[in-house]
């Protein structure tokens, strides 16, 4: 039977995940706005958004899917975290660009831009803090690494070269935001995960993911 300790902490690590994850897409959402360059999946994402006609969000949702699917030959396990992030991503970055007016003058762009990544490295500590699995992408890269014996990081920059090279070349914004983005991200999630951390008491539930935060590759 949980404690009323175990279920405050799970309560805690669930409000954890699913505000990571609204503000994960809130903070893709200010990339876009900004115009001015995305992360590497953003890039694909909207190249892929241009050629279909679809939402940048509805795109995401698909592309997740996807990859997800992609698990199955790597057998990646998904926790609830993993299936949360195809959909929550998605429909909290449309809502976001729904919302948002569209910045105009470059002095406000450049702010947009600077809140999108500090966002972005914010809402990557709450979510991989919360320890509910890790995203669809980053399974994707862990899974390569555990059935190729390739180092984690090369098949993390083998993938994002090809993805932005595909978004690119289907529309994507690549610019001073990817650059940014490519050389921030990881301190500052690396910063967000201490400040999010959860102890990592076990709490008997089927959805919780193991390992330590620190470890995972920074990206939902």
């Amino acid at each position: 039977m949980p404690t009323k300790s175990t279920r405050a902490r799970l309560g805690r690590r669930l409000i954890q995940l699913y505000a990571g994850l609204v503000l994960y897409g809130a903070s893709s959402a200010l990339l876009v706005e900004s115009g001015l360059g995305l992360e590497p999946w953003g890039v694909l994402h909207q190249g892929l958004a241009k050629l279909t006609g679809l939402t940048i969000g509805v795109v995401s949702i698909f592309v997740g899917a996807a990859v997800l699917l992609l698990w199955i030959p790597l057998r990646q396990r998904p926790g609830l975290g993993t299936v949360s992030n195809v959909f929550v991503v998605g429909l909290a970055m449309d809502a976001t660009l729904d919302l948002a007016p569209d910045p105009r003058s470059l002095l406000v762009r450049v702010p947009v831009l600077v809140a999108g990544v500090l966002l972005n490295g914010g809402a990557t500590g709450l979510y991989i803090s919360a320890r509910f699995g890790p995203g669809p992408r980053d399974g994707l890269m862990t899974g390569l690494h555990r059935r190729t014996g390739r180092s984690i990081r090369l098949m993390r920059t083998a993938i994002e070269i090809a993805v932005v090279a595909t978004g690119f070349a289907l529309g994507g914004t690549v610019g001073i935001g990817t650059v940014l983005y490519a050389v921030s991200i990881g301190p500052l999630a690396q910063l967000f995960l201490r400040v999010f951390d959860v102890a990592s008491a076990s709490d008997g539930s089927t959805v919780v993911a193991e390992g330590q935060p620190q470890k995972a590759i920074l990206r939902p």
